[in-house]
């Protein structure tokens, strides 16, 4: 069963179950050399940095990244003997756990461009379907997500903002709902509060960023 979720900074998350999980590994400081397997949603800087990665690949660590992050992973310098590169709307059973990917990105902004071929992940592992949306504003393809938790941006600027990371979470309505990419790259503090006061009741939103002052409580 899924025992504990944890997000170190901005986008950094770690789930631990029967497996532990990374997703896009940012400012990593203990060397910890856990993860059986790190999902990758695209290469910028606060969302591939190949230190953090460093510190928690083990011998059997398995990478899933964009097929369009390849050329990044292989400059990076990082050892990893498992590597699964992946398209948007693909689905792969890895034995233990599926994977289907849902496309991220931007409409307007430059930041994301769909041609990019960057990914959100929806991991089905212990009877749970969680999503990870990446860096992406609301569109077509995650309207059509559903999962018992999902972790979105809420952070504006590259992203959606909280108003719209709530109506998304309204509209495909999972258990959990964990905002993300907010407090400190981009966004402010009081952004997952925000957040959370825009979800609809019955959804329960833990703000697993914290700041010092923020209310850490769950809906």
């Amino acid at each position: 069963m899924i025992r504990e979720i944890t997000i170190n900074t901005h986008s950094s998350i770690r789930i631990q179950g029967d497996q532990v999980i990374y997703f896009d590994p940012f400012q990593i400081t203990e060397e910890t050399h856990d993860a059986d397997v790190i999902f990758i949603t695209h290469d910028h800087h606060d969302h591939f940095e190949p230190a953090s990665i460093e510190k928690i690949l083990k011998d059997d660590t398995m990478m899933v990244l964009p097929r369009t992050c390849f050329e990044s992973w292989t400059s990076s310098g990082l050892i990893v003997t498992q590597v699964i590169q992946l398209d948007p709307e693909e689905k792969i059973d890895m034995g233990g756990f599926q994977i289907e990917t849902v496309p991220a990105y931007n409409h307007l902004k430059p930041f994301h461009p769909r041609k990019k071929g960057w990914l959100g992940y929806i991991v089905t592992a212990e009877g749970r379907r969680i999503y990870v949306a990446g860096d992406t504003d609301v569109t077509d393809e995650n309207r059509q997500v559903r999962c018992d938790i999902a972790f979105v941006p809420v952070g504006g600027k590259y992203t959606m903002n909280a108003a719209k990371a709530a109506e998304l979470i309204n509209e495909i309505e999972p258990e959990i709902a964990v905002p993300t990419h907010y407090g400190s790259v981009v966004g402010r503090e009081t952004d997952g509060q925000d957040f959370k006061a825009a979800v609809k009741e019955g959804i329960r939103v833990p703000l697993l960023i914290r700041p010092e002052k923020e209310d850490t409580s769950e809906q």
